[in-house]
This record gives structure tokens, C-alpha cells and sequence, in this order.
């Protein structure tokens, strides 16, 4: 079965530390292959606590849009449990640059225990077990940050990650189903996230089969996320949904 699962819907630091919303990633499965992208806090436990329980050591691939804590703070656990403790050398970890160096997240003894490690670049290809995804251009978020397009047989999964807008910003996102972080209710000019409104342009352009919304700041926690989605999707006449902890699509229902 192809499906995404939500480990975790928060964005912002504020709704991160106090959990507010869980912060643990996207689980993808597609054509058999597992790849968790963005192991944010608490991304192991909610692995182990999902319904039906998510098994690290089935993960063929970590992928990190970022190197910021609400996306990586777990990398190096993850890495561990998808490699039984290091004894299991596999998988690939596909992360930008500057989180391995430098001021790195990812830990040198973690690096040795997977098979291999690749650099994402600005509108790179990559594979990972079945799969192949490609990057965007390098998007604005004050550290290095890509956003995924992800190909399976039938179907395409666009991720815009943290990321403030600009003029071309859909252009390069037009997969099946498109999944966007929008961390604010309105427009705050000096933070590099996109509010709802740009969410809303967004989708309004690609019109893709599924928009799901997701890694929410504070005030659309508080804003009712499912009855934006519910009004955005009879605005737009595009299936819009809010993204909830432990919600999992069907990728099945909307391929090409």
C-alpha cells in the first residue's frame, strides 16, 4: 500500500517545545520502498507508538530538507534504529551540506553506520530503493533548504518545506498530491515561512488532485486548520486537507 504518514504536524518553536502538535516527520511508503523525511523531535517514539507500530529497520532512507531541530533533531536515533544500533549497516541518508559540516546535526559515529550519505543540491536527482525524487531550487529559509518531488509508478509527491514565498515558488512543485508547511495565519515579512494566504496562491496555480497542509505555527493551531482546509477546498475546487498527527493517505486515490 502507498501511503504518507504524519508523524507530526508542528512548525514553529513555540508549538515544537511545548508539543502542542507532535513533531516527528512524514513517513512515506511507495512501491515498497520506506523513507521517513524530516526526523523532528520525538520522531523514534512516534514510530513506535503509531497504529499499526512503524518499524525503523524497515526504512530504506532518512531525508533532510534542513538542518533546523524541528526537522532533525532525531536524525541520529533514526539512523541508529534503522540500522539496528549500527550492527545492520543500510540505508542511505540524503541531507544538505551545511548539516554536515560546519556546525553539523548529523554526528560523525551515526555517518558510519549507514551504507552511504549524499549531498542534496539545487535541482539534484537522487534514488532510494524504488523511488526517485528530485530537489528544487535552493528555497529561503536562512539555512540551506530544499523542497522534494518524490516519483513513484503512477504518482508524484511534492513537499514545499519551511521556506519563505517567492514569484516562482509553485513552478517547480507539481506533483499529484502536494503537501505544503505553512506555519503562519498571516504574513510576517521578517520570518521566512509561508502564511495561509500564500498557501492558498500556491494551490490556487498547481491545482494538484490532493493539497494537504501542514507543519502549523501557533496561530493556526488555534485557527481550526480543519475548517480552513474544508473552506479553502470550496474556494479553490481543489481537495484541500489539514494535516493531523498520525493521519495517513491512501496515495492510491489520486495517481495519475
Amino acid at each position: 500500500m502507498n501511503t504518507i504518514k504524519f508523524l507530526g504536524t508542528a512548525g514553529a518553536r513555540f508549538v515544537v517545545m511545548k508539543q502542542l502538535r507532535a513533531s516527528g516527520g512524514i513517513w512515506l511508503s511507495l512501491e515498497g520502498t520506506h523513507v521517513l523525511i524530516d526526523p523532528g523531535p520525538g520522531a523514534l517514539l512516534r514510530c513506535l507508538s503509531s497504529r499499526p507500530k512503524l518499524d525503523p529497520q524497515d526504512l530504506e532512507g532518512i531525508i533532510l530538507t534542513h538542518r533546523h531541530l524541528d526537522h532533525s533533531n532525531d536524525i541520529n536515533i533514526m539512523i541508529e534504529a534503522m540500522t539496528n544500533g549500527g550492527f545492520k549497516k543500510k540505508g542511505v541518508v540524503f541531507a544538505p551540506n551545511d548539516a554536515l559540516h560546519g556546525d553539523p546535526v548529523i554526528l560523525k559515529y551515526a555517518r558510519e553506520q549507514v551504507d552511504h550519505i549524499e549531498i542534496l543540491k539545487e535541482k539534484g536527482c537522487y534514488h532510494v530503493g524504488n523511488i526517485s525524487f528530485e530537489t528544487s531550487k535552493q528555497l529561503k529559509h536562512g539555512v540551506e533548504t530544499y523542497g522534494l518531488n518524490i516519483k513513484g509508478k503512477n504518482s508524484t509527491i511534492s513537499l514545499i518545506t519551511d521556506t519563505d514565498y517567492f514569484p516562482d515558488l509553485a513552478s517547480f512543485f507539481t506533483g499529484d498530491i502536494l503537501i505544503i508547511n505553512v506555519v503562519m495565519l498571516e504574513d510576517r515579512s521578517t520570518i521566512e515561512h509561508l502564511c495561509l494566504n500564500e498557501a492558498e496562491l500556491i494551490i490556487k496555480e498547481n491545482k494538484p488532485k490532493l493539497a494537504i497542509l501542514t507543519h502549523f505555527g501557533m496561530g493556526l493551531v488555534k485557527a481550526k486548520t480543519w475548517e480552513i482546509a474544508e473552506a479553502l477546498t470550496k474556494k479553490l475546487g481543489v481537495q484541500v486537507l489539514a494535516a493531523s498527527d498520525g493521519m495517513q493517505v491512501d496515495i492510491d486515490q489520486y495517481t495519475t
